[in-house]
């Protein structure tokens, strides 16, 4: 383990992709599925090994943080670094940034989410060593998840000249980022062949991140040198509160990956990679049984039904289907959703018909 490496696990999201289980007081990271540990505990078991607990930092929202800590408690409570509200990835990765470098300016961080399913863990680690070394040579460093269908709900980096080759990892140059594609944008960057899904995992040194910052994001940039001089003082929370609110919402994708000039890109075939983005993904990542559907509970009477998915979380109700054929079906305390698979992207939908009819207390 290299003692300048850190973790960084991005864990401040809505999660509203899979509501209704998902919840505003209970994000995606934060709930079950198909185990007894919670996608962010899942996030942190497969760092064992190659990053301590005192190398792990996650940035989140006050009202998520005491759970948060509660689900991982061996990660230290000042590792654990608040946004006072949601100001897009970019602050995220530059708060981490600006932290770690009045910390260790020899920081080199990875930024991870935390509500990813990741199936090789061993090859996940590889990545990740191999990357903090390209990374060291002071290129900004993403990881690719290898297309295994023309996807439309992923963004998409077309890759270059490769760079050099790391313990069998080709390393390569990248050409440019693509936003999420239209079916037909998908069909041919798939047979391209020279094109990955962003997987939003990005590995570098602190101190070039933030060089970044200071030269496609300046305004950004004079925040995060503020609130880094006030980190770990008792200044630190006057200063955070004066100045975020006024940070302007932007990605690290649009705000800096998409401008860069070093960049870097992994390409990663066989990762076993999924961001769970709609509860169709789910098919792809947990265990079906012999009619092609997955039920995440004991109480199903199912007759004549395939390919659905069938949850009833903890209402002690029986849900019986008789004859349906490629359904969702989510049964919670408040709230039943059911929809068709091809659909369940559109879940995010209704989530914003309660926000404008003002029915919060089902987010």
């Amino acid at each position: 383990m290299n003692n300048n490496f850190y973790a960084v696990i991005m864990a401040g999201g809505g999660g509203t992709r899979l509501w209704p289980l998902s919840r505003v007081n209970r994000p995606k990271q934060m709930i079950r599925l198909g185990s007894d540990r919670s996608l962010y505990q899942i996030t942190c078991d497969r760092l064992a090994g190659l990053f301590t607990p005192d190398r792990i930092l996650v940035v989140t929202v006050a009202e998520q943080a005491v759970e948060l800590q509660k689900q991982v408690p061996e990660i230290p409570v000042e590792n654990y670094l608040l946004e006072p509200m949601p100001r897009g990835t970019a602050s995220v990765v530059g708060l981490a940034a600006a932290v770690l470098h009045k910390r260790d300016p020899q920081a080199v961080m990875a930024v991870l989410t935390a509500d990813h399913f990741i199936e090789n863990i061993p090859y996940f680690q590889k990545l990740l060593r191999v990357a903090a070394e390209v990374a060291r040579k002071n290129m900004l460093v993403t990881l690719g998840i290898t297309p295994t269908h023309p996807s439309t709900a992923y963004g998409y980096i077309q890759r270059g000249v490769i760079l050099e080759t790391i313990d069998g990892q080709a390393v390569y140059s990248v050409r440019r980022f693509k936003e999420k594609p239209t079916a037909a944008a998908a069909q041919k960057m798939m047979a391209d062949e020279d094109h990955d899904w962003n997987s939003g995992m990005f590995i570098w040194q602190v101190s070039d991140i933030l060089a970044e910052f200071d030269h496609l994001m300046p305004e950004l940039a004079q925040s995060l040198r503020e609130i880094g001089l006030a980190w770990d003082t008792p200044e630190q929370n006057q200063v955070v509160g004066a100045l975020w609110p006024s940070i302007k919402p932007q990605t690290i994708d649009y705000g800096i990956m998409e401008r860069a000039q070093r960049v870097a890109v992994l390409p990663a075939a066989g990762l076993g990679w999924n961001d769970v983005g709609s509860w169709d993904s789910l098919f792809e990542v947990l265990p079906l049984d012999s009619s092609g559907n997955i039920q995440l509970n004991d109480l199903n009477v199912i007759i004549d039904t395939q390919n659905s998915l069938i949850l009833s979380d903890g209402t002690n109700r029986l849900v019986a289907t008789i004859g349906v054929d490629d359904l969702v079906i989510i049964d919670t305390k408040d709230v039943l959703l059911v929809c068709r698979r091809s659909d369940s992207q559109k879940v995010k939908d209704a989530v914003q018909r309660l926000k404008e009819t003002g029915q919060t207390r089902y987010l």
